[in-house]
Parts: structure tokens; sequence; C-alpha cells
């Protein structure tokens, strides 16, 4: 038995067609059954639902054989359990946004970086700021929250925030800025170092065809 690891919400929906196109697919939808463990159409393949930071944990000690995680998460992930026992053998090109600072408007952020102002930043990618601002030379007090980033802000609890942005209209309902742009995130096919050995005959024609699949992916996507 095979076990791939996704998240609700947009990885697991950007994920469905090139599944999909690599012949695989979901027998229940995860909206509407409290299920954490989803058959699919091939009895020797089962799809578990975890969180979106847990993917890599999950995959990196063998809770899952393959999974599906975001550029930012992976990242993140590395600073604190590590680069071993994983491999990323293919950007999917899906999910695709970027990493940036923002700020309320009105707020020169560019002055303050000048000035060598320290700036309060709340983000829930601790280590992915930390570098950046680092290489940058600003100092910053972080502040790690889970959820809800646009709303620090607008209280005082931070001059800015790092976090990811796709068109950018919850930054504008909320009266923030994107000020600086970090990096490009997009998901990332992830697998066991250990199971790629075990379980090759079985792993490497899903790894292969879901590199097939997000290799025809439309630009626009």
């Amino acid at each position: 038995m095979l076990t791939l690891a996704l998240s609700k919400g947009r990885i697991f929906d950007d994920t469905l067609p090139l599944l999909a196109r690599a012949g695989i697919t979901v027998a229940e939808d995860p909206e509407s059954t409290r299920k954490l463990i989803l058959p699919t159409n091939r009895a020797d393949l089962r799809v578990v639902l975890v969180r979106a930071s847990d993917v890599p944990t999950y995959v990196r000690y063998g809770g899952a054989d393959f999974g599906v995680a975001g550029l930012d998460v992976l990242l993140e992930a590395d600073a604190t359990l590590g680069g071993d026992g994983m491999y990323r053998p293919v950007d999917l090109g899906i999910a695709r946004c970027r990493l940036s600072v923002a700020t309320p408007q009105g707020f020169d952020y560019a002055h303050a970086v000048r000035q060598g102002s320290r700036l309060r930043v709340a983000t829930k990618y601790v280590h992915l700021a930390r570098e950046h601002f680092a290489a940058k030379g600003v100092h910053v007090d972080l502040v790690k929250l889970y959820g809800s980033m646009e709303l620090a802000p607008l209280i005082g609890l931070a001059d800015a925030i790092v976090d990811l942005v796709s068109s950018g209209g919850t930054l504008r309902a909320n009266g923030l800025v994107e000020v600086e742009p970090i990096m490009d995130i997009s998901a990332r096919l992830i697998v066991n170092q250990a199971a790629f050995k075990t379980k090759t005959a079985a792993l490497k024609p899903l790894v292969d065809g879901l590199r097939e699949a997000s290799n025809n992916i439309p630009i626009s996507a």
C-alpha cells in the first residue's frame, strides 16, 4: 500500500487534475467527509489528509510514502527538521504564489529600511523571514502567528508581515500593500527516500506520471 499525503484546500484542488492525468482519482471529496484517509481508484494507493505544515513531517518520517507541499512549507521545515529523508523530484508548477513583505498603506517601508529602523514583523515563516532580513541587514523582531496575518499591522502588533500573496485581494481588503517580493512559490512532489528505494517498482511510475502531468499544465495555470 502506498500513501500520498495532501493538505485540504488549494494544494488538494490543484493536485487532483494532475492525479487524474496520471490515471488516479480520489474516491471521496474531503469537504463532504470527516475521513482523514481516502481511498483511490487504485487498491494499492490511499490519500491521507494532514495540515499543510505537517506534510513534510509525514513524508520524512515514513507516515506517507510521498506527498505534495509548497516550497514555503518545505524550506521552513528544513530549518527545523533538516533536509534529510526526502527527495524532491518534481516541481509540479501548481499552487503558484509568492512570499512577500506587506505593510499598511502609507507606511514608508523603503525609508524605514534605509534608515536602519528596527521593524516588528508578523509571520508564520520565521526562518525564511529571518534569512531574508538578515541578508538585507535589516533588524527585525519576529512575531510568530499561525493565521490572520493581515490583522497584526492593523492593531499595532507589527509594522509589516511576511506571508503568501497570490492576487493580493486579501491585502487590499485589509488596507495593506505588497512592498517587497521574497521568492516565488509553487508546490513540489516530495518522496520518502527509504520508500523510493524499497518500493521503487510502485512509486517510480507514479512519480513519472505526475512529472509528465505537470509538464502539460497550461502556461496560464
